[in-house]
């Protein structure tokens, strides 16, 4: 969608299109301003559609703002108060309540002024005042990037919008404004202010419905990001406009003339498409100007949806239809609230023709959005309950605020905000007939996660109509979706986050990621502590444990198991925190240095048979555990365990050279027993160096002797020492030492076989 972002690789037709028309330097000209608008001006404008209106309040707050901001001016040279003034305008057009008005009249006193919140608040009242507060951008962040910055400040415009959507209005109109009088800004402003407005603000419009506004925003960005561009496409505009000067005239008649015949009373109102839908649509399917077919737009609007229907069947009748341009938009309507038929005919004079069929209600909701719900009629409840009730647009920007605002920095905030309004939408069904709207491009992991988290977190598999497919596959529009699940799978794989579209989908993803991980550090840690405990013959208890959480600064259990397990945090501290009597005792080699064999032979001498030594299952064990880099460790082995801090544990052979590097630090030394089954059996790793003779067939030998006593080749690097031997080190992995050994037993037994080694690394 960032337009002004396109590669060398543009499409030709594109290309050729730009080519086409020359485009002349037009020197830069200062519009003709506006006088600025009286308050009695303001105040006829609110009372044309309220009359009911609380003009003493529209006065004061008029009279406030224009004190506050004084001899403050614009970029223009305008006084700045002119500025909240239009934005007022703006939100009258779209016919608001008192409080929005004045809110917008203030909405940059709190920022740009000596005025506070608590003066706000009394002067104007508690619901005026955080309208206000929540248009102010947060200052003094310490925050690096300007991303991180703009992120910020989103994250807390939308979480006020959460709580009143009138936040939303005034912001956009606040915006629309800005965009109006960009020209007076410097340039490099002016380019971040309209890629800010075309990756946020117009598609947040769209999303909340606001048709009309989204439109003149993205045009007002488009000619900012993109002059040359922008001039071609309105120019072949123009020249549309004057060789089919009456056409849309024309077909208005007619459409109108040929409903009425048939008894449908309708308004028929025809336009051309806007710049930036007209450019994107050529950037999409990379064609050129001549050869779009529906630039022009009709809009008929009924009485009812009966007869919006009837409209339907009357212009399929009349004229013949364009396959695969039909949408039914009333029976399931877009997130946004929107409702509307299209339809695309071969009109007269052979023109393709695309039309829209609607209520008067559902128009004013596809042009005017949420701010279609008259806050200034007689509704119960607050703006935001009312919206609460009946708009599925402000039900999907609240829960999207939720999902977003668990981001684990700004600049993800700012991503999946980005992500989450560009989209359009696909329609799936669940097999028990559930509807569930995805963003366009989205997969079978984005509506596992759409239907429920937990569905999400377990699924294994899933059938796509009816076959099974995998869980990485695009859905398309009416697919019947089916999630297989596993009880078996409490968190999902990492890699899935990459293939999420949905922000809700990877923020999940993340949440239980981040949940599996900490509950394997928590599980490591209260091993250690219990194991602990057990060795010095001291009583532990959670609930001794949880009076001593102040001590440890942790807010719970898990917390301080889970700051043990990452080394963050020492067993003897919690010993001392429960019992402050503790001594630890001390340990081979804390204090001065001993020979590393009597080290190693403490540490481990009884790690096989004493039950304070830590269980290891495995490769997918429970707890943060890994093996040795160089050479693994297999059942069978005697182990011992080395915590790294925010690592987990790393399992060593006790005959592995590489323990010499902790000989000076016993403390991350922990006894660690084999908890293996016999009726599930898991495989570990293990490294053999095999020097091979140099001939052909050599090397599939070994794989096959591997293969054959089931074993698991993982990798195999080869290195020539002479002409006549190949030095082949294979990991692989086996089920324990009598198997390992058994495959050594066969390698030796080959005649391509001259060495074979276990490496302990």
């Amino acid at each position: 969608m960032a337009i002004w972002r396109r590669t060398p690789q543009q499409t030709q037709a594109t290309a050729d299109a730009v080519a086409a028309v020359s485009v002349a330097p037009v020197a830069a000209k200062k519009p003709v301003r506006a006088k600025m608008m009286r308050q009695y001006d303001l105040v006829d404008r609110v009372r044309a559609y309220n009359p009911k209106t609380d003009e003493d309040l529209l006065n004061r707050a008029y009279v406030y703002a224009m004190k506050a901001h004084g001899e403050q001016t614009r970029a223009s040279g305008d006084p700045y108060f002119s500025h909240p003034l239009e934005v007022a305008a703006i939100l009258t057009d779209l016919k608001l309540d008192d409080a929005t008005i004045v809110a917008a009249l203030l909405h940059d006193t709190i920022e740009d002024t000596e005025a506070t919140r608590a003066e706000i608040d009394k002067t104007f009242g508690r619901e005026i005042g955080a309208l206000v507060e929540g248009l102010t951008k947060l200052k003094r962040l310490e925050l690096v990037s300007r991303e991180a910055k703009q992120a910020e400040n989103l994250r807390k415009l939308l979480l006020a919008i959460a709580d009143d959507v009138r936040v939303l209005l005034i912001k956009l109109a606040d915006r629309l404004h800005n965009m109006r009088t960009l020209e007076f800004v410097p340039p490099a402003s002016r380019r971040r202010i309209a890629e800010e407005t075309l990756d946020i603000y117009a598609p947040l419009a769209g999303r909340m419905g606001m048709q009309e506004m989204r439109e003149e925003l993205e045009d007002l960005a488009f000619k900012e990001l993109d002059p040359p561009a922008y001039a071609v496409v309105m120019q072949r505009l123009d020249a549309l406009a004057d060789r089919n000067r009456n056409l849309i005239g024309e077909i208005e008649t007619q459409l109108a003339a040929i409903l009425k015949k048939n008894g449908v009373s309708a308004v028929v109102l025809g336009r051309r498409k806007r710049p930036f839908s007209i450019w994107v649509k050529m950037e999409r399917k990379s064609v050129g100007f001549e050869q779009l077919s529906d630039i022009f737009g009709f809009r008929i609007i009924v009485n009812s949806v009966a007869e919006a229907y009837r409209t339907l069947g009357i212009v399929h009748t009349t004229w013949p239809v364009v396959p695969g341009r039909f949408k039914d938009y009333i029976s399931t309507p877009k997130q946004n609230d929107y409702r509307s038929i299209h339809t695309t005919v071969i009109g007269p004079g052979n023109q393709r023709v695309e039309l829209q069929i609607r209520t008067e209600d559902m128009d004013q909701i596809a042009e005017y959005g949420i701010a279609a719900h008259a806050f200034y009629k007689d509704r119960v409840g607050s703006p935001t309950e009312v919206l609460q009730r009946e708009s599925n647009a402000f039900a999907w920007l609240r829960h999207t605020v939720e999902v977003l605002s668990e981001s684990a920095n700004p600049e993800e905030f700012l991503e999946h905000t980005k992500m989450e309004l560009f989209h359009d939408q696909v329609f799936c069904f669940t097999p028990k007939g559930k509807l569930i709207a995805l963003p366009r491009h989205a997969n079978v992991i984005d509506f596992a996660y759409a239907v429920h988290t937990d569905v999400g977190n377990s699924a294994v598999g899933c059938k796509i109509n009816g076959k099974f497919a995998p869980l990485a596959s695009e859905l398309d529009n009416g697919d019947e979706v089916e999630v297989l699940t596993s009880k078996a799978q409490s968190a999902p794989p990492i890699a899935w986050e990459s293939l999420a579209v949905t922000g809700k989908a990877r923020a999940a993803i993340r949440r239980a990621t981040r949940t599996a991980v900490r509950d394997q550090y928590a599980g490591l840690g209260r091993r250690i502590v219990e194991r602990l405990f057990m060795r010095a013959k001291i009583a532990y208890a959670d609930d001794k444990l949880k009076g001593a959480l102040p001590r440890l600064a942790r807010a719970s259990i898990e917390d301080v198991f889970a700051a043990v397990g990452r080394s963050e945090m020492k067993a003897s501290d919690v010993a001392r925190a429960m019992y402050p009597d503790y001594k630890e005792e001390a340990r081979s080699g804390a204090k001065k240095k001993v020979p590393f064999k009597r080290v190693r032979s403490k540490l481990t001498r009884a790690a096989a048979d004493t039950p304070a030594a830590i269980p290891i299952k495995g490769i997918n064990n429970d707890l943060p555990v890994k093996f040795a880099p160089n050479g693994g460790a297999v059942p069978g082995d005697r182990i011992v365990g080395i915590v790294t801090p925010k690592e987990g544990i790393t399992i060593y052979p006790i005959q592995s050279p590489a323990l010499k590097d902790f000989e000076d630090e016993p403390e991350r030394w922990i006894d660690v027993r084999w908890d293996t089954e016999e009726a599930a059996p898991r495989r570990f790793p293990a490294r053999l160096l095999v020097q091979n003779v140099n001939e052909p067939g050599s090397l599939a030998q070994v794989a096959t002797v591997i293969a054959e006593h089931d074993g698991n080749i993982d990798n195999i690097s080869m290195s020539r020492r002479s002409p006549d031997f190949t030095e082949l080190t294979i990991d692989l992995e086996v089920y324990d030492l009598k198997h390992l050994n058994g495959i050594i037993a066969q390698l030796r037994a080959k005649a391509v076989v001259a060495r074979v080694e276990r490496v302990n690394g």
